[in-house]
């Protein structure tokens, strides 16, 4: 997996700001907002700057029943070639069922079923991807009955059954961790972690004991102390800032980066 370094999320909102902001090592785009034969002129800057772009995408479904859909794959495939990414990512989760759209990103039972059609889907997706694919852990408000593995056991059997690489969300740990009661330090323990392609990080808030993952506020010092803790078992090839909506001034930008800098130069 190629060393990227450290990075942030491109929106529309913010292309100007992605342009401009001090060292922007790569970007990461959603896969879905844009088109392959029409990509827009800010990502289209970046790429002649050498900056990486790796298409992020939120609605393969593959932790879902139902078949991957043929399309969507292509679609990612597509945008992936456009950018020239190194690899592609989505999420262990499902989005859609019984023809209906939730519009969210939902946990997977952690069942040895529900890992069985898991690794069915990502192999079928695999198959029509030019670069290598990246799985994210989510962040959940329940978890389902009955599970049979924890969500590090979940991930690591996942990798060994399809090869896939590890794409690890500090804050979707914090907030399972206030939120479920997980064990962030255990899900470290049993993740492969030579398997993380690289590191999301990202801001949100607490409100009546429920952690929000707004992607909307500053990142918090317990998200960065996490971040720290993975790396100091590991150094990861990247590590990059999400930010979705209320974007603040580049100044404040910057020093979330540079936060997300320190912290990793203190863990040589």
């Amino acid at each position: 997996m190629p060393e990227l370094g450290v990075g942030i999320g491109w929106r529309p909102e913010i292309d100007l700001t992605v342009e401009r902001l001090p060292g922007v090592d790569f970007v990461e785009v959603v896969a879905e907002n844009l088109h392959a034969d029409d990509l827009p002129e800010s990502v289209r800057v970046l790429l002649d700057r050498g900056v990486p772009v790796l298409p992020h995408a939120v609605s393969l479904s593959l932790g879902g029943a139902d078949p991957v859909d043929a399309h969507r794959v292509e679609h990612l495939a597509a945008v992936a070639e456009a950018v020239g990414s190194p690899l592609v990512s989505d999420h262990v989760c499902f989005v859609r069922a019984g023809g209906l759209d939730s519009g969210h990103l939902m946990p997977v039972p952690r069942t040895r079923d529900a890992l069985d059609v898991l690794v069915s889907n990502v192999r079928a997706a695999q198959a029509d991807l030019p670069v290598p694919l990246a799985l994210e852990n989510v962040a959940a408000l329940l978890e389902w009955p009955d599970g049979e593995l924890t969500e590090g056991q979940f991930l690591a059997d996942l990798v060994e059954r399809t090869d896939c690489w590890l794409l690890i969300d500090v804050a979707n740990l914090h907030a399972n961790a206030v939120n479920l009661g997980t064990d962030a330090s255990r899900f470290l323990d049993e993740i492969p972690l030579e398997r993380v392609a690289y590191v999301h990080v990202a801001g949100g808030v607490e409100h009546e004991g429920i952690y929000h993952d707004t992607h909307a506020h500053a990142v918090r010092p317990e998200v960065l102390e996490l971040l720290g803790e993975l790396r100091s078992r590991v150094s990861p090839p990247g590590v990059l800032l999400e930010r979705d909506e209320n974007y603040p001034a580049d100044s404040e930008l910057a020093r979330e980066l540079a936060a997300i800098r320190a912290v990793l130069a203190r863990h040589p």
